[in-house]
């Protein structure tokens, strides 16, 4: 919000809590300490992604605290605002958009490298809702959310209206504006780090938190 440190003073003075924001950063950790857990030690070294609607969290490790991760302003919500144009999207700000994923995510991938070999996990809610469109178009893909299934539905889902976007199975009337910018996103990161599919975990940031929370009290 363009106003937080305005609406964290109110609930101060209103109710007495002192909220916390986290940093992105942070979110990538609670986040990650959450897949850990769902998946198990046996997954070994994990990769996850979790696309938001004002950020992309990016972490990986072998531990339940991840070796590295990161945090860009590659949310949904934030790129459809600031890039896309025009119902459908115009193919000017589509490029725009594509180019800018493309500049963010460049530092990650190199330091990254290419992580063929890490179990990828996806997270989100865009991750959710593009595997179900991949199984709308593309029945015989499989369970999992692919590389070769986006490269397919992204422009299916660029050409549309917002109306027909609708129509599809997960989107919902809020999330049919922004589901292209997401679709684009996970297909600039699996291309950047060399992913061919990644496998959806249903826990993610508020798991990860409270899991955290419960670890504290249990020291």
């Amino acid at each position: 919000a363009s106003n937080s440190q305005e609406v964290l003073d109110t609930v101060r003075t209103v109710t007495g809590v002192d909220l916390q924001v986290l940093s992105g950063a942070d979110e990538a950790r609670f986040t990650f300490l959450a897949v850990r857990r769902w998946l198990g030690w046996s997954a070994g070294d994990i990769l996850m992604l979790d696309i938001g609607g004002g950020s992309l969290e990016i972490a990986h490790g072998e531990q339940e605290s991840p070796s590295s991760a990161f945090s860009v302003q590659l949310g949904a919500g934030r790129l459809t605002r600031n890039f896309l144009n025009g119902d459908p999207y115009t193919e000017k700000s589509l490029l725009k958009l594509k180019a800018h994923i493309k500049e963010t995510l460049d530092p990650i991938g190199q330091e990254l490298g290419e992580m063929t070999k890490n179990y990828a996990i996806g997270t989100s809610k865009a991750f959710r809702t593009l595997r179900r469109i991949q199984e709308h178009f593309l029945p015989d893909y499989g369970v999992n959310l692919t590389l070769n299934g986006l490269n397919l539905i992204v422009p299916k889902l660029q050409r549309m209206e917002i109306k027909d976007r609708m129509t599809l199975p997960g989107v919902s009337p809020g999330r049919a504006k922004q589901i292209v910018a997401g679709a684009m996103v996970a297909q600039g990161a699996m291309k950047k780090l060399n992913l061919d599919y990644v496998v959806q975990c249903p826990w993610a940031l508020r798991e990860g938190i409270v899991l955290q929370r419960l670890d504290w009290l249990n020291n």
